[in-house]
């Protein structure tokens, strides 16, 4: 849909997980300077994308307008839980029809997981912010990417026309930064 920017955003474990093996995101992969990289990147989305099992829990997200991927439903619904929420089954209707009616035509759309619906996306990022934790190991973990741990994070996005740019210090004292991937001109 032309005026949407598609945005990634994910924190990894040095193995390329985003959850332990309990499919659940474990504190010692949470840390302050990404949660307000984070925070500030949703504040500033029009739409927020993401599968049932992921949210991103904070204080301001009963404000955020989402769209939910589902399968439990045939196309698209509002969600009767959330008036600001539309779910959405991509194999009944496309992406552009779920944005139309959650009321985003333009601006950015922020995708923030779980795997699968990181990986619907992958042809379709302007720019996917990679969080990287690199002394926590997540064995037996949840991968970020569909083909991790095969592959790394970082060999996936550059597999689908993404290039690495300058990475930000998020926590000096863990080594945690965040690098924004983008896709060539």
């Amino acid at each position: 849909m032309p005026g949407l920017r598609i945005e990634g955003y994910v924190i990894v474990s040095a193995d390329g997980m985003l959850a332990n093996a309990d499919r659940v995101m474990p504190e010692e992969l949470k840390f302050e300077g990404d949660k307000r990289f984070f925070t500030a990147a949703l504040d500033r989305a029009d739409l927020i994308v993401h599968g049932r099992h992921s949210h991103e829990g904070q204080a301001n997200s009963p404000q955020r307008k989402r769209v939910v991927l589902t399968r439990s439903i045939g196309t698209i619904a509002p969600d009767p839980s959330n008036p600001r929420a539309t779910l959405w089954n991509p194999a009944g209707t496309s992406f552009e029809f779920a944005c139309e009616l959650a009321g985003v035509r333009s601006g950015t759309v922020a995708i923030i997981g779980g795997p699968a619906v990181f990986g619907m996306f992958m042809d379709r990022y302007d720019t996917f912010w990679l969080s990287q934790a690199p002394l926590v190991l997540l064995p037996g973990g949840e991968p970020c990417f569909p083909g991790v741990p095969r592959h790394s994070p970082q060999e996936i996005l550059a597999a689908h026309g993404m290039s690495p740019g300058d990475a930000q210090i998020l926590d000096a004292a863990h080594g945690v930064s965040v690098t924004p991937w983008r896709r060539a001109a």
